[in-house]
């Protein structure tokens, strides 16, 4: 659908395998299906091709017309609430750990002075910690502080953070997501433009960027990985006289607009795994918070073994030694999940440079190719073209009714007879 759109709403099954990266059959099937249900028309060009017509709110009617896709964009929205509740949850129930256990320890301490007899009129009386609260410390958690004009001292560059103090919480826990989710799709894409941008026709090592691995020995030597390349875009493999192998992909030169050259990354590269898209000092200070945490849970925990009557004190500190083990666990793997992962993501984007470097190596292959090489890239533009299918190339389209559109043809042959007598031929 979002090819459908990109293209203009006037498409062929080439145009959109090649854009998305689909099966060949898979996008017939899909488009079918969706002209079908949408509301699309078929075009049948004189040369037999198909295209297919949408019109422009074929979203809307789709969605008019099935109560699981209007429910399903509800619940798109709803889960995006959602998400960003559970997001932000990590940082708030950090910031209410930090005060229940600081808290306890300061009612703790209190009710130890006073149960040693040191009043008030002693010249060593006890000592209250002071907290102090600013109105602005509770704008340290609104999303947008980091954009008030007088906190942007506090960021390393003028760049804006891309996230508020809570979201970056969750993000130094748990990361922002795998950056490559999409890699099969941008491979497929990026395969197709390859195949659009020679016309049809192409040597497998013009491919090789692309894919991770091409196999050793006479795999590699008779092209096998060519194989996917083939099923999903029903490519066809070509003879060369001198024994070369070349590739056509006929369903993929048929197309309503002339294809001009589609930019294209010379091999595909995977992005590296990143620990946090939080701006440093928001990682800075959720490791401060997440050490002040755990420290505090360690010294309420000694407080608590030291023989304090937590019971006899009741409320808060009551509370906070019923839950005492689930704070101090807390506390703990809010920094040990980072250190794993932080160690975990190095491992994983050396792995990731390695296969990265190592398409980068066939592209340059590419890019150095030898005379058989080159023999064969001459070889396979014998087998380029592009059929472009304009409205007047139509035979049949289901827009109109078949008598009208037999009344306009006939109309055209005695208009084209005419202009022949005119000119005297």
């Amino acid at each position: 659908m979002r090819t459908v759109e990109h293209l203009g709403y006037r498409v062929t099954v080439g145009d959109v395998a090649a854009q998305a990266g689909l099966d060949v059959n898979q996008a017939q099937q899909g488009l079918l299906a969706l002209a079908s249900e949408a509301g699309g028309h078929l075009q049948v060009a004189e040369s037999g091709d198909i295209v297919y017509l949408f019109p422009k709110n074929f979203r809307t009617v789709l969605r008019n017309k099935y109560w699981r896709l209007r429910l399903q964009d509800w619940w798109g929205k709803i889960w995006r609430v959602l998400f960003y509740l559970i997001r932000i949850s990590f940082g708030i129930v950090l910031v209410i750990s930090i005060a229940l256990i600081y808290l306890a320890i300061i009612l703790i301490v209190v009710a130890a002075s006073a149960s040693r007899g040191e009043g008030q009129d002693s010249g060593d009386g006890g000592y209250m910690p002071n907290f102090w609260f600013s109105p602005d410390f509770f704008w340290f958690f609104y999303p947008s502080y980091y954009d008030r004009p007088y906190n942007r001292r506090r960021s390393s560059s003028d760049e804006k953070p891309s996230m508020n103090f809570l979201e970056a919480i969750f993000s130094f826990l748990f990361g922002d997501g795998n950056p490559n989710l999409d890699l099969e799709e941008r491979r497929w894409k990026a395969i197709g433009t390859v195949i659009r941008n020679n016309q049809g026709a192409i040597a497998a090592e013009q491919i090789a960027p692309y894919l991770d691995s091409i196999g050793e020995g006479y795999v590699q030597e008779y092209e096998e990985y060519m194989l996917p390349v083939l099923t999903r875009f029903d490519g066809r493999p070509e003879v060369s006289p001198e024994g070369d192998i070349v590739y056509h992909f006929p369903e993929l030169q048929t197309t309503t607009v002339e294809q001009r050259f589609q930019p294209v990354s010379a091999y595909l590269k995977e992005f590296p795994w990143r620990f946090s898209q939080a701006s440093a000092g928001q990682v800075i200070l959720a490791i401060g918070l997440g050490g002040v945490n755990l420290i505090g849970a360690l010294a309420l925990g000694k407080l608590l073994a030291g023989g304090v009557a937590a019971a006899q004190l009741g409320g808060l500190v009551a509370f906070v030694q019923a839950i005492y083990w689930v704070l101090l666990g807390y506390g703990a793997a809010f920094l040990l999940i980072p250190l794993i992962r932080y160690f975990w993501v190095q491992w994983r984007n050396q792995k990731i440079a390695a296969r990265n470097e190592v398409r980068q190596e066939r592209a340059v292959q590419l890019n150095q190719a030898e005379s058989r090489l080159e023999q064969k890239l001459n070889y396979a533009r014998k087998f380029a073209a592009q059929t472009i299918i304009d409205t007047e190339d139509l035979a049949y389209t289901t827009e109109r009714g078949l008598m009208e559109q037999e009344v306009e043809q006939a109309d055209q042959i005695d208009a084209e007879w005419q202009r022949r007598l005119d000119r005297g031929y």
